[in-house]
């Protein structure tokens, strides 16, 4: 019992001061791995620093560091569940002791018994926004965390330049609205909205997965995720252009087909289609 209060308190004045407990291999061996212990322990495995040039990292570390300060500032908090942090650089003997070879990998320790398959995050299938780890959270400690971001501004100042430029056209052009029927401007709206949600953009607000994933080890990108439940932000965009190209040829076809222009433009647009 003298140990357990000892680790709690310590961990307890960390907590205080920084959400995420950064650890190396002693802390880590002696508040994490070394029993007695009743807490729970969320670790993110990670490589931060730039020659290692993990951008995933870095978004993943954003995220996680939005979850551990919602809620280290909830009136909920208790010690019966702590955020901490493993940095390669840091700790790479504990890497090498469970065996790591890939980052980030978030992991869940309890507060009894080893880590079971379920304890260890499905990054590459849930993504890493702070609200899915959250859920992952409250699956496998029933803590639940009520993710609070910090406020972001872009949005509302966007919609507000967007609704100043739509106010303006309408008061230099208020004598002539006649650009509001043209059905040319509606259509590319419409084909950019469209274009936009068959890509996936919606899936990817939703489930916050990263652009592009970096090998670690060999260096390599790929753009293209290896499972079909699961995309980055880069194939998304790729599919986008797919998608657009298709259209695009579409468009040209039927222009080839129905436009008034000479005989040669036309091949050339029906052979580009």
């Amino acid at each position: 019992q003298m140990v357990l209060s000892e680790k709690v308190n310590q961990l307890m004045e960390w907590a205080s001061k920084r959400s995420v407990i950064r650890m190396n291999g002693d802390k880590f061996r002696r508040l994490v791995k070394a029993p007695p212990r009743n807490y729970s322990v969320i670790v993110m495995f990670t490589a931060l620093q730039p020659h290692r040039q993990c951008v995933v990292c870095k978004q993943a570390d954003e995220e996680y560091q939005i979850l551990a300060n919602s809620w280290r500032y909830s009136s909920a908090f208790t010690n019966k569940i702590f955020f901490a942090m493993v940095d390669f650089d840091e700790g790479s003997d504990v890497f090498q002791m469970l065996n790591m070879n890939s980052a980030p990998t978030f992991i869940n320790f309890p507060a009894k018994g080893k880590p079971k398959r379920g304890d260890t995050y499905e990054l590459q299938v849930r993504g890493f926004a702070a609200e899915q780890l959250a859920r992952w959270v409250a699956d496998r400690t029933d803590v639940n965390i009520r993710v609070i971001r910090p406020p972001n501004y872009a949005g509302p100042l966007m919609l507000g330049l967007l609704l100043a430029v739509i106010g303006g056209l309408v008061y230099l052009r208020g004598s002539n609205l006649d650009f509001l029927y043209n059905k040319t401007g509606w259509a590319l709206a419409a084909l950019c909205f469209v274009l936009a949600m068959t890509s996936g953009q919606m899936w990817n607000h939703i489930r916050g997965p990263p652009y592009a994933h970096k090998n670690p080890h060999t260096g390599q990108v790929s753009y293209i995720h290896g499972s079909s439940q699961a995309q980055f932000v880069a194939e998304t965009h790729i599919v986008l252009l797919f998608n657009g190209g298709v259209t695009l040829g579409m468009v040209l076809l039927h222009e080839a087909a129905t436009s008034d222009m000479d005989v040669g433009k036309r091949k050339i647009m029906c052979i580009a289609g």
